[in-house]
């Protein structure tokens, strides 16, 4: 019997290369996308990437979408339990196994498994440990086409927001940048690829500033999962919005 998994899905290229290469292994049924989206502004959490495309992504991928409602600046507490909620879910229809497209986050892979865990549920990750500047050229000489959607002012300036991910956009990249954006430096959106039966039309829209302020915390947590630490709130994020 084939193993029953879920896939996050958050609609940027880390996730299309660890898909595609999950479709690869005929042990895995791939039950459907899970997605988090920001209850407020119905956007892909952190990618800012609107509902109408994602759900795009998933038809023309060919997978169910389950989606998960995220308040606005959520408590690790309030995300856990609509986690817990959606897992319990989706164990009932005999998923075991959750996919993600992790590459060297120790901690944050570490997370996972152990909140996974909790509900007899193992984490999959496709692309653990492969070198980042081998998966970027993989992912480009296999087809698949992503466009820049969000950039961390601590990182990147506005120029490299709505680029599309070429060999020009990695050579621009500063130094210490992951060309991957591992250490979010970047998320993207991507339109096209071997995954997808047909290409995911859209415009570019105005490109905006937002900065965040550190939520109330009823416990601390030292996850990757969690920004609940001095730094993380110091920077803004430049958003490329796609219609």
């Amino acid at each position: 019997m084939k193993t029953k998994a879920l896939f996050n899905w958050s609609s940027g290229k880390d996730s299309a290369l660890a898909l595609y290469k999950t479709l690869q292994n005929p042990d895995i049924e791939i039950c459907c996308l899970l997605t988090s989206v920001n209850q407020q502004f119905q956007r892909i959490s952190m990618h800012g990437v609107r509902l109408e495309l994602l759900h795009q992504q998933a038809q023309s991928i060919g997978l169910p979408l389950e989606i998960m409602q995220i308040p606005e600046m959520p408590t690790m507490e309030v995300y856990e339990e609509v986690m817990s909620n959606t897992l319990t879910k989706l164990k009932e229809q005999g998923i075991t196994h959750s996919i993600f497209g992790d590459i060297f986050l120790e901690d944050l892979r570490k997370y996972r498994e152990d909140k996974l865990a909790t509900m007899g549920f193992k984490g999959l990750f496709p692309l653990w440990k492969i070198p980042t500047t081998d998966l970027i050229q993989e992912f480009i000489e296999l087809g698949f086409k992503t466009i820049v959607v969000c950039v961390n002012e601590k990182y990147l300036d506005k120029s490299f927001v709505g680029r599309v991910i070429d060999q020009d956009f990695i050579n621009d990249l500063p130094e210490g940048v992951d060309v991957c954006g591992e250490n979010g430096e970047f998320h993207t959106f991507t339109f096209d690829g071997p995954i997808f039966s047909k290409p995911i039309a859209f415009e570019i829209g105005e490109v905006v500033y937002r900065k965040y302020e550190k939520p109330k915390e009823s416990k601390p947590s030292n996850t990757a999962c969690d920004t609940n630490d001095s730094t993380a709130y110091d920077f803004g994020f430049w958003y490329c919005d796609l219609v």
